[in-house]
């Protein structure tokens, strides 16, 4: 076998393994702020192929339970944050994890807030997508928001898990 064979053979290998790599993930990004315009978190959102993981970075919010949600409106105005509308539910499902009728896709796990005021975390949202056109994409075409409230979901009010005031918002972008 000569050198030129072998570098052809070697190339061959290379291109055909680059065909089977996949893509670069899609990601998108939120600062989070709260009431006085303080950042109190950055969120990376990275599109995989269950959905979309939620990585956080978030200080300052108070110690304790605390409901966070994917809100339908890429809108962030303080200081009640009303702006960001309803819970992202492009499906029209009743609201909570423990909702028979299924539930909103931006419906995710209470954050549990040390005492120090930190918090790294990495929530997976299978119900949404980055992918634009997708009838679950959180860019649709007003947006989305996420948004932590000042109290726990209970996973069953429908349709805001009684989780209180909306305290930190930060519009998804990319």
């Amino acid at each position: 076998m000569t050198i030129g064979r072998i570098w052809t053979g070697l190339a061959a290998l290379a291109i055909g393994g680059m065909a089977s790599l996949p893509a670069a993930a899609q990601t998108a990004k939120a600062t989070l702020k709260d009431a006085n315009g303080r950042d109190v978190g950055q969120v990376q959102l990275i599109e995989t192929p269950h959905g979309v993981l939620l990585k956080m970075a978030l200080r300052g919010i108070p110690a304790g339970e605390h409901a966070i949600h994917i809100h339908a409106v890429g809108k962030c105005e303080p200081p009640a944050f009303t702006s960001a509308g309803g819970h992202f539910n492009p499906a029209g499902h009743k609201h909570g994890m423990e909702a028979a009728e299924g539930q909103h896709a931006g419906d995710m796990p209470n954050l549990h807030m040390p005492g120090g005021g930190e918090l790294a975390i990495e929530i997976a949202n299978p119900m949404i997508t980055l992918a634009k056109g997708k009838p679950n994409s959180v860019f649709d075409a007003d947006g989305s928001a996420i948004v932590i409230h000042a109290r726990a979901d209970d996973y069953k009010s429908d349709p805001a898990g009684n989780a209180g005031d909306r305290i930190a918002c930060g519009v998804i972008t990319e």
